[in-house]
Formats: structure tokens, sequence, C-alpha cells
């Protein structure tokens, strides 16, 4: 079956930056991450260069190694364990093998040669090449290979092994020593140029290694099971075509299904395959196990002789590597010329999305004016583009010069704490959105607007350094919900109850964190420092780009978060801000707020239940000003299916956002399998002018008895700023009844730009469990039209018991 037919797309890379190695056979390959790291192989001469290919940015580059760097090797044991990778054997010459073991430290691409203990009932792994090294858990399975009996390099006499090792490993680095199980069953038959996989139902069973195919004089194609936890070797039965004995193939699992690609295979002559002893040839073919029915499925034939450059040639002794559920190829051997007596190898770099892309995380605002979103949700790995889709509400009709209606009751502490019930909410005045004065990036540079077919060119995607994992303790800053004009709460500024009281029914939704930001992709408009972590530890601060500065005009339906992401210290956490929507503190009730541009209202039949494209964006990230209108047929459609074709956007018309309009949307991760589920749905509002941005620049600073909170001025304050308020979410009765309404108690107003939080009033602290336990704080600014939009910050507290009082 040919790949296109099984709905698979193999792409090329034709377009990278860096020193590219040059082509080789017998090399391996381990990621982390989005990283390719790759070592050994040969072609004129044996390479001992460690290459490392970023798949996001598509950049090649050598990395400054140190410490016990190893001789070049090919044909090698290559596993990874984190962020260390283990090197095992190879030939390090032709017919000089090695067993020794080195350990690679690739935070720090320090290099380090172990010495592991031997095992108590017999001897360690001899010198081999084409042995398989898996890993599983704390342990190292080596299997295998081929070891020269000659002492003599020059005279090589090759004995195929099917001896079985385990290796422990040390906890992060080191290792503990070899040991040779006891199994069951009978071994597999001495081999070399196999594969080996591991493999765990997430349901039922214990893990399984599968070894396949190799070379004993000659090519194999037997699939033998290792139960790891009885030590039991198997034959299973399988289904399906069993693909053609190969050596020198690769094997991979994504998913529950087991890849296996090229190698060489027996030469077929009219439809007949040759002897054992006959003629042999590289392959392209391309099948898959799956590993929970031991079913074979091909997908690209032995036979199939593709010259239209849509498929990786024939190759063997190449790398395959899976990142996320992308399998990556990158170079081998694709035969023998003896006219040149040498084998040939190919220079490309090709992959296969195997999957379609999960849903990225929900949408999250960065800023919003009168008539745009700038907005941004988490990476998915391995995509080359992003579907962005909005619907819209009517905008909300003026009453009494007060945008919004149906405005429930609303609760108010008063100084003594005590809660006191408004029963005549209507009189209490809404703050109108804010205009912010932004500038746009150009969208042209993003958007993708003609992408028929969804088929994005692999430079397209976002260029930037490599990113480091997110650490355990750090501090979530979030979107707060708009409740006057979400719920249509109306918050009270009476001056005489200065605690404050707010509700919201949606504080408990789900809360999608951001890892692993990239500082080359962030805002350079301001800037935030760290905070603290849950263990009440002083953490290193260090200030960071952030696009915190104008969050305005949110509406948030499921709050959302953006979390801190490592620096280049180890010790550093920093923090990215997305303030939230305005909490409606205080405010003069100015008729002015109902003159912005108003649109006609639209009966919700005829548009509130359709969604409209954005369009294509190759980043994760958008500046939203227009959507694309559906033709006129299509009008009956409720919402596009997911994994639709994508309109030719030049044939549709396009609409501008008006102010003071509720906007729903939703983000689906597009790869080569398709567009792939949608996002869960965010609500953003657009802005009415007047009124001040939220603060920025967020920073909370932990001492003995209390801990400092600071930030910046408003990017937008419109206008001279008379006071900021800080808010505390409070343990209340209100809270035990209806978990979901967060009571807030105002701990600050004044001109100053900071205030301390006492320990007093942190014990009375509300820990929000919504997502990851958290303290949550508010700060807005004041100017004479009233309190715009508050920034809402989780300080998260790891794990907590913590008694309600």
């Amino acid at each position: 079956m040919a790949a296109a037919a099984a709905g698979l797309s193999w792409r090329r890379v034709s377009s990278f930056t860096g020193p590219v190695p040059r082509s080789r056979h017998g090399h391996r390959a381990v990621a982390i991450r989005e990283l390719l790291i790759i070592f050994g192989g040969g072609n004129e001469g044996i390479a001992d260069e460690l290459h490392v290919y970023n798949t996001v940015t598509n950049q090649w580059f050598l990395p400054a190694v140190r410490g016990d760097i190893p001789p070049g090797c090919a044909a090698h044991g290559f596993v990874c364990d984190g962020t260390r990778i283990l090197v095992f054997g190879g030939m390090v010459e032709y017919g000089r093998y090695s067993n020794d073991l080195y350990e690679l430290q690739a935070s720090r691409w320090l290099w380090k040669k172990v010495k592991p203990q031997a095992p108590s009932n017999g001897s360690p792994p001899c010198p081999r090449l084409g042995h398989s090294f898996s890993l599983y858990g704390n342990k190292c399975y080596l299997f295998g290979g081929l070891a020269n009996e000659s002492e003599d390099s020059n005279n090589n006499v090759p004995r195929y092994l099917n001896d079985f090792y385990e290796l422990e490993l040390q906890h992060g680095s080191g290792v503990v020593g070899w040991s040779i199980p006891v199994t069951k069953g009978i071994l597999p038959s001495p081999r070399e140029s196999h594969t080996a996989i591991v493999y765990c139902r997430k349901d039922v069973g214990s893990p399984k290694m599968y070894i396949f195919g190799g070379m004993c004089g000659s090519r194999l194609n037997d699939l033998w099971e290792l139960d790891i936890e009885t030590m039991t070797w198997s034959r299973p039965e399988t289904r399906g075509t069993v693909p053609l004995p190969r050596s020198l193939h690769t094997a991979n699992v994504i998913g529950n299904k087991m890849y296996i690609f090229g190698g060489w295979v027996p030469q077929s002559a009219g439809g007949e395959i040759s002897a054992p002893d006959g003629e042999w040839k590289c392959t392209g073919s391309f099948s898959y196990l799956n590993l929970d029915t031991t079913e074979w499925i091909g997908l690209i034939s032995d036979c199939q002789d593709d010259k239209s450059n849509l498929l990786p040639g024939p190759r063997a002794g190449h790398c395959a590597v899976a990142v996320g559920t992308r399998l990556y190829i990158w170079s081998g051997r694709d035969g023998y010329r003896k006219a040149w007596n040498n084998q040939v190898c190919c220079k490309d770099l090709w992959y296969l999305d195997t999957e379609r892309p999960l849903a990225p995380s929900q949408v999250q605002l960065i800023r919003a004016t009168t008539n745009s979103f700038q907005l941004k949700w988490d990476e998915v790995p391995t995509v080359e583009g992003y579907l962005l889709q909005l619907h819209a509400d009517s905008p909300v009709p003026p009453v009494a010069g007060i945008p919004g209606t149906g405005v429930p009751e609303t609760s108010v502490l008063s100084s003594q704490g005590g809660c006191s019930l408004h029963q005549s909410p209507q009189s209490l005045p809404s703050i109108p959105y804010p205009e912010m004065k932004v500038d746009h990036p150009s969208q042209t540079n993003n958007l993708i607007p003609n992408n028929v077919q969804v088929a994005l060119s692999s430079s397209s995607k976002v260029e930037g350094k490599e990113k480091v994992a997110a650490p355990e303790n750090k501090v979530a800053l979030e979107t707060m919900k708009n409740h006057a004009d979400a719920t249509g709460f109306k918050e009270s500024n009476a001056p005489s109850l200065l605690p404050v009281c707010t509700s919201s029914a949606q504080t408990s939704a789900n809360v999608g964190e951001l890892h692993d930001l990239d500082k080359q992709n962030v805002n350079p408009d301001a800037s935030v420092s760290s905070t603290v972590s849950s263990t009440q530890t002083m953490v290193t601060q260090q200030a960071v780009k952030t696009e915190s500065s104008s969050t305005n005009g949110a509406v948030v339906k499921d709050e959302t978060s953006l979390t801190t992401f490592n620096s280049k210290s180890e010790a550093a956490e920093t923090a990215y801000v997305m303030p939230s929507t305005r909490v409606n503190i205080g405010q003069t009730n100015d008729s002015q707020s109902s003159r912005a541009p108003q649109r006609p209202l639209v009966p919700v039949k005829a548009r509130d239940r359709r969604w409209y494209d954005v369009g294509i964006f190759k980043n994760n990230s958008a500046v939203v000003s227009q959507f694309y209108l559906l033709p006129e047929e299509t009008l009956n459609i409720n919402s596009k299916m997911e994994g639709a074709d994508v309109p030719d956007y030049r044939l549709l018309k396009k609409q501008d956002l008006f102010p003071g309009t509720v906007y729903r949307f939703r983000v689906a991760a597009i790869n080569g399998c398709g567009v792939g589920p949608f996002s869960k749905i965010s609500e953003f509002k657009t802005c009415i002018p007047g009124f001040p941005g939220a603060p920025s620049t967020v920073k909370i600073t932990k001492s003995v008895d209390c801990i400092h909170l600071s930030w910046e001025p408003p990017a937008s304050p419109s206008g001279n700023i008379l006071e900021y308020s800080a808010y505390l979410a409070i343990r209340s009765t209100q809270l035990q009844e209806n978990p979901s309404q967060l009571v807030f108690m105002r701990i600050y107003c004044g001109l100053k730009t900071s205030c301390i939080v006492t320990s007093a009033q942190l014990s009375s602290a509300h820990v929000d469990y919504t997502s990851r336990p958290a303290i949550v704080f508010r700060i807005s600014a004041k100017n004479e039209r009233g309190y715009g939009p508050a920034t809402q910050v989780r300080w998260l507290q790891g794990k907590l018991t913590v008694t309600h009082s």
C-alpha cells in the first residue's frame, strides 16, 4: 500500500541552517525534546563529532563538548535517559570493536567514561558492534551483536552473538553494573544489525521488549518478545504480511505501533525473492506492527519504485528518531557501487507525521484594543501551523449608559469582614473597557491566508533557541474573568467598604499552563521578574521580556494561565504575566461609555453558532483584527468539522472586529495528517475607550514573615493614575457553599506600586485548587474614569494540605 493511500505524507526538509554533518551510515540518534542528537557512523572514516539538529528552528549545530570525549564509533548502542545519553560498544576502526561505556550529560555537553561492575555470574559483555541497546526504567538491555574472534583486527573472524545483559543505572548520572538475567524460554538466535524496542500497554500487561530481524550469515525477519517482568522469551503470533528479511533497518515506537523502515532486503526479480545467499538491495519499504494486536500493516512496499521524490529513497544503516508523533529519518547508505568501490550515502532528512496533532491549550489574551486582539496559545510539538477560529456574540446593548444587562445580586465584604447583600445591583455602575494604544506587528509574517491544502513547508516553523524544561516550582500568572460583562456581575466601589468580595461562576475552570517559553518569542514591550516557589525558599530573580503590559478587555470563560520557564541560570525562575480583565471596584458613571461605535444587532440564530476562520498561523500567536466570512451556501453549518479542508481564503470576504463585542476563540494544530481537534473555548471582549490598562511586571518576593508584592504602571494609563488596589482571595463560608466563587479582600489602596502582604493576611488566604494549588492576588489601576482591568496573579504553592476554618 502506498503511503498516500494510508493517509501518510512524507516531507523532505529542504531549508535548514548550520554545519550539516557529512552523510554516513552506522550512526545512531536519539531525541531530547525537539533536539535530534546524532553520534558516530562512517563514510570515508568513522565520525567522532556530536551533531545536533533543532527540529523547531531547522538548525544544525555542533555543541562544544568536553570531558572524556569518546573516539568515533559506528554500529554502537545509543540510548537516552532524560537528558543523559549512554553509548556502548561499536566499531572504532575496521576489525576493532569496543565494549567501552560512555555517558553524555546533554544539559552540559559533558562526556564521562563510566566503568560498570562486572556481573556476579559471568563476564562483562565482549567488544561488539551491531547489537541492540534498549532502555526501560533504570535499566538498559543489551542483546546480541557481532564480535571478532581474531585478535588481529586485520583478520576479521565474525562471531554472531545472542547473549543478553542488563545494565543498572544510577539516578541522574553513573551506572551500577552489568548483570546476566536468568531468562525462561528459548533465546533468539544469534544476530547483529537487528532492532529492539520496549513497549508497555497503558491498560494491562507488563513491559515487553521486541526484537526484529537482523543478520546472521543471512538476513532474518523473525519477531521475538521478552516479558521484562518475568524474563520470559517467546515468539508471538502475528497477523498480516510480515516484512521481508532485513538488517540495518530501524524500528521506532510511536503510540502502540512499531514502525520499521528500510534496511537490506533480498533482491527480487520477476516477483521471486532471491535465495538467502543471493543478491540483496537497500529498500525504502515502510511497515508497522500494532503492538496491541500483533498485526503487521504495510505502508510502502519493497517493490514500490518511487521516482517522484515524495518518499524517502531506499537506504540502510540510517537513523530514525521519534519526536512526539513525528518520525525523522536521516542519511544512511543507498547501496554499493562496484565502479566506485565504496558505499553511496544519502544526504537527505525526512519526517513523517504519524497521527493528527493533539488539541492546543486554550487561546490566551495578550492584548486587547477596541478592534483587535493579540492572542497566544501553548505550542504543540511538531506541527506546521495552527487554524484559529472565532464566533461573536451580539454587542452588549447599552442600558442607561452602562454596557451590560441582566445584573444579578452582588455581595460586598464590609470593613469588619462581614458580608452584606445589595438587592439593587442595577444601581452599581459598570466599568467600560479601556482603549489600548498598541502597535500591532504585521500579520503577514505569521498569517498564511491562502494555504488551501494545509501543507506548510518545514521552513515555516518558529525560529529560536532550544528550550529547556519548566521548573517544578513556579508562579502562574493568569487571565481572570471579567465579572461585569461575562456574567453580568457588578462589584461595588463604595469607599466605606474597603474590602471587596467578588463572585465568579467560572473561577474553577481548568488552567492551562505554558511550559518552555522561548525568550526569542516573547514580546519585548515589557519585562517581568520572577517570584518565589511554594517551598517558601528565596528564588533568584531574573527579568525577562513579556507581553503583559496591556491585556485589557478580556472575558475569559475558562481561566488560562502562562507559567514560568527556566532561564539559563539553574536557580532563576521567571514568570510570564498575562493581566486579566477588569475588577469593577471603583467607577464614575459616565454616559460617554455608551458612545463607542456599535453595529446593528444580528439575530443569534443567524450568527451565534457558526465558527469563522481567522486564518492559519505558523507560530503560536496571532494578532486578530479581521476574520473570514463563510460563503452563503455554508451558512447552515454549525461548526467546522475537525480535519475538514481549509477553504481558499482568497475567495472569502473579511469582516473587521467591532468595539465592545465578545468573541469566542478556539484553535487547532495542523500537521501532515491534517487538522487536529480544537482547543477549549476562550472568550475575550474588545475594549471601549477611556480607562487605564492593567498593571504589568508583577513581582512577588518572599521574606521571613511577609511577601513583597510590586508592579509597574499600566502601559496605557489613559490619563493620570489616581490609585492602585491590590486584593487577596480569602477563605469564606461563601466559598464553602460555592467553591467556584472566589471571595477577595482588598489588602492595599494607594498611589505606590508596591505593598507588603503580612503573614496575618496570608493566614486567611484561600488556596485555589482549580489547577495547581495557588494563592490568588489581583491588582488594578484607577484613573479619572474609574478602575480598569486587573492583573490576576496565581502564586503556586506546590502540594499543600489546607484546613479551612
